[in-house]
C-alpha cells in the first residue's frame, strides 16, 4: 500500500472540498476501498475519512419514502422496520450479499460505488481497459464466466457486483449528492451508472470530490417482493444472476404490476422498462414470458465461458413471473 494523506472531515461540504483532487477518496467501511489499495488497483494520495459526518439516519419522507443516510450500514438497513415492512425486496438482496461481518462495516453510498470483481481487474500484471484505459480486455477472450451479457462493448465485459443496487435500481431510488464547490445535485439511480463504451474506467457520473449523502426512495410499491439471487454457494458469492422484482397480481390473475431488475448479467443494475410494459396487463403465460425473455436478452452477448448466463435468466424470469401468479413467496 502506498503512503497517503489522512483528513478526518466534520461536515460533508468539507469532505467533498477536501477530496477535490482526482486522486483522493472518501472511506467510509472501507470493505471494498482497502482492498483495492492493498493490491495497489487503487492509490488515492488522499483518503477523507467520512465516518463522523452526520449521515447514518433513516427518516420518512413527507410523500411517504424514505431519505437514508450513506453511512447507514448495510445491516441496518436491512434491518430497518420501514424497509422491512415497505421494501422487502431491498431488505432481501441486501442479507443475499457478503457476510454478516461486511455488512457491519459496509455503507450504504459505498455499496452503489463497489468496483467488479473481474479476474484481471485485480491481476495488477495483466491489462485491463478499466484499471488502464487503453491497455485491452482480455477476459474478452479469456476468464468471463462470471462476466456480463448485456451493457458490454470491445472495451470491457466487468458486470457489476452490488446486490443492494439492484433492488435500488428496481425502487427508482434518487441519489443526493454534495459537490466540492458545496453545491448540491440529485441523480435518479438510472443515470447514475454509466455504460463501459470505450471508456470503462469511468463508471458513473460522480464529479471528482462529488460526495453521496442520501438515498432517496420513493413511496412503496404495492406487490409480491422477492429477490432471486443464482450464485455457485449458499452464502458469500457473488451473483451468477440475480432478480429483484416486485410483482401485483389483480383479481382477474392477470399482471397488474410488474417491476424487474437483474444483476450479474449487466454492466450496472440491469432493468428494462419495455419488458415490464410487455408483461403488464398479461396473464404471465409460457409464450408470454418467452417473448419477454426474448426482448430483455435481445442485445445480450455471451463470450464462451458466461455464455450459459443467457439461459438461464430465461428460466429466473419465468419461475419469477409464475411464482408470483401463484401467489407463493419467495
Amino acid at each position: 500500500m502506498k503512503r497517503f494523506d489522512y483528513v478526518r472531515a466534520e461536515a460533508p461540504k468539507q469532505a467533498a472540498t477536501a477530496a477535490g483532487p482526482k486522486d483522493a477518496s472518501f472511506i467510509g467501511g472501507g470493505t471494498n476501498l482497502l482492498d483495492l489499495m492493498k493490491f495497489e488497483i487503487e492509490t488515492p494520495t488522499k483518503l477523507v475519512d467520512i465516518t463522523r459526518l452526520e449521515l447514518e439516519q433513516i427518516e420518512t419522507t413527507a410523500d411517504g419514502g424514505l431519505r437514508i443516510g450513506t453511512l447507514v450500514t448495510n445491516s441496518d438497513l436491512a434491518a430497518h422496520p420501514e424497509v422491512i415492512a415497505n421494501y422487502p425486496v431491498l431488505s432481501r438482496a441486501i442479507l443475499a450479499g457478503a457476510t454478516g461481518q461486511l455488512r457491519n462495516k459496509a455503507t450504504t453510498g459505498g455499496n452503489f460505488l463497489q468496483r467488479t470483481r473481474c479476474y484481471y481487474f485485480y491481476q495488477t500484471d495483466s491489462s485491463c481497459n478499466k484499471r488502464e484505459p487503453g491497455s485491452g480486455c482480455p477476459a474478452i477472450n479469456g476468464e468471463n464466466r462470471t462476466l456480463a451479457v448485456l451493457g458490454t462493448s470491445d472495451a470491457c465485459i466487468a458486470q457489476h457486483p452490488s446486490d443492494m443496487a439492484v433492488a435500488m435500481r428496481l425502487l427508482d431510488a434518487v441519489i443526493e449528492t454534495v459537490k466540492a464547490d458545496g453545491s448540491t445535485r440529485c441523480i435518479p439511480i438510472k443515470d447514475f451508472y454509466c455504460l463501459p463504451k470505450d471508456t470503462p474506467h469511468i463508471e458513473n457520473v460522480l464529479e471528482s470530490g462529488e460526495l453521496i449523502t442520501h438515498v432517496v426512495l420513493p413511496p412503496p410499491i404495492k406487490g409480491m417482493h422477492t429477490y432471486d439471487k443464482v450464485r455457485d454457494r449458499a452464502s458469500y458469492a457473488f451473483a451468477l444472476v440475480s432478480c429483484a422484482s416486485v410483482i401485483e397480481v389483480d383479481d382477474d390473475g392477470n399482471l397488474a404490476t410488474v417491476r424487474l431488475a437483474f444483476g450479474g448479467i449487466g454492466v450496472m443494475p440491469w432493468r428494462n422498462e419495455d419488458v415490464e410494459a410487455l408483461l403488464t396487463g398479461t396473464a404471465g403465460d409460457d409464450a408470454m414470458i418467452a417473448q419477454a425473455a426474448d426482448l430483455l436478452l435481445k442485445e445480450a452477448k455471451g463470450h464462451g465461458q458466461n455464455d450459459f448466463k443467457i439461459p438461464l435468466t430465461r428460466r429466473l424470469l419465468k419461475q419469477v413471473i409464475q411464482r408470483a401468479l401463484a401467489g407463493e413467496g419467495a
